[in-house]
């Protein structure tokens, strides 16, 4: 049987002290795999230690971007001999399929090379994840795929990219990424008309500038790109990580703790923070901090005409789906009742049936909808074994363990890992008391 990584959690704990989000995940996979569109050299500061950029990395390095690692969480790369072969090769396929952001070197691959492979990618399992973005908008700028289903892979060339208007038919992130890094390269005007114009994606743009792209429009969702020749080298340093600052805020809330949120650019946000006051947690928000005071108790706010409170997810300046399962858990101990609608993956909430076994209220309406009827620390959950499914998953149900009576186990926490960069330890060190362990697989 095979052995896998665990955490060992003995709950409840009350938490107290400061801690710093990582850098910005999802906009360290983009910023990287921008650094294909230049022979010069690029820093990259604040990167996450984490699984999914570290074999980003890695995968880098194997095409020939010369790497070198300054601190823990600053690179210099250098992209002036990249080994087209390696695209062709079995390592490339192992390393490109472990990681869905292995998708995002087609869009610079193409622009500079002329053509560029994928390996059909990897990453949470929360429901089907359509690609269709990526190919339809780099079709549009002259592009041509193909799919090699002997090595599961996707095909890409093109003999010029020309500039064009698009529509695209999903506000996808990373779709737009991709379109955005061809496009700079690319011959003529580009218009992206319902672009995502999330943070991540804001930041993309705000790093190609500095290499001499031309983009207007960043941060709405009609992005303007004048094609030019070549780009050169940057500095760019990552936000710190939305995703994380939400989950502290949840988790303090669940454990009636006081944790200090340092350095996390409240300002970049969004509606983040107002999602959490619906929920009834306080917090204050400083310059450049986040305080949430430890809370006896704390109310789901009604709308206005006294119906029960939605929670939905949507692109930005929408909530994130990478929240709503953290908002779902931080509702269980609230008062009053909340509505979750996860509507971009059917998949995402299956991990409530391990929160109903510890005893929560909960009523899953249907695969993307979940009615939370929250417990005002009347009822206390209980720890149970467990598997993460997926990285916000997992986290949750960190969330829910550490306030729960009794001993937890998180099996699969590879997934954690990918997107949390030592939780375990920078937990532990707020009080939290998590042991990583290894156990058989169930």
């Amino acid at each position: 049987m095979a052995a896998i990584e665990a955490f060992k959690i003995n709950g409840p704990v009350k938490l107290h002290g400061a801690i710093k989000p990582q850098g910005a995940k999802n906009e360290a996979l983009q910023v990287l795999a921008a650094t294909l569109l230049t022979n010069e050299e690029v820093v990259i500061s604040n990167l996450p230690a984490i699984l999914d950029i570290l074999k980003l990395i890695e995968l880098l390095e194997g095409m020939g971007v010369k790497v070198h690692k300054m601190d823990e969480h600053t690179y210099r790369f250098k992209a002036d001999a990249i080994n087209l072969d390696y695209l062709n090769t079995k390592d490339f396929f192992a390393k490109g399929s472990a990681i869905r952001g292995s998708l995002l070197i087609l869009g610079p691959l193409l622009a500079r090379f002329g053509r560029g492979v994928v390996p059909k990618p990897g990453g949470d399992k929360i429901g089907r994840r359509r690609m269709d973005t990526h190919f339809t908008g780099l079709e549009h700028l002259g592009a041509k795929f193909t799919y090699d289903p002997e090595v599961s892979a996707y095909k890409v060339e093109a003999k010029e990219l020309v500039g064009k208007f698009m529509l695209l038919d999903e506000a996808s992130v990373t779709g737009t990424a991709n379109i955005v890094m061809a496009a700079v390269l690319a011959k003529g005007e580009t218009q992206i008309y319902n672009a995502a114009c999330e943070p991540y994606l804001q930041q993309l743009c705000k790093m190609l500038n500095s290499m001499g792209a031309k983009i207007e429009g960043i941060g709405t969702n009609l992005i303007k790109i004048q094609g030019v020749s070549s780009l050169k080298g940057c500095t760019h340093t990552c936000l710190p990580d939305m995703i994380e600052i939400g989950s502290f805020i949840g988790l303090a809330a669940m454990t009636a703790s006081e944790i200090k949120i340092v350095d996390c650019r409240p300002e970049e946000l969004g509606i983040i923070p107002e999602i959490f006051r619906r929920l009834g947690i306080q917090f204050t928000i400083g310059e450049k901090d986040i305080l949430v005071p430890a809370q006896d108790a704390y109310e789901i706010e009604t709308n206005i005409d006294g119906s029960i409170l939605t929670i939905a997810d949507a692109p930005w300046p929408g909530f994130t789906p990478d929240l709503i399962s953290i908002a779902l858990v931080t509702a269980i101990q609230a008062t009053g009742n909340v509505l979750i609608h996860q509507k971009m993956f059917e998949s995402r909430l299956f991990f409530v049936d391990n929160l109903i076994d510890m005893g929560a209220q909960i009523i899953i309406c249907d695969p993307h909808r979940a009615t939370i009827m929250g417990m005002g620390r009347k009822s206390k959950l209980r720890g149970i074994s467990m598997r993460s499914p997926d990285i916000r998953a997992g986290v949750a149900l960190l969330i829910a363990a550490l306030s729960a009576h009794g001993t937890s186990t998180i099996q699969n926490i590879a997934q954690i890992d990918r997107g949390y960069e030592r939780i375990d330890e920078r937990l532990n060190a707020l009080g939290a008391g998590i042991e990583r362990m290894t156990v058989s697989a169930n």
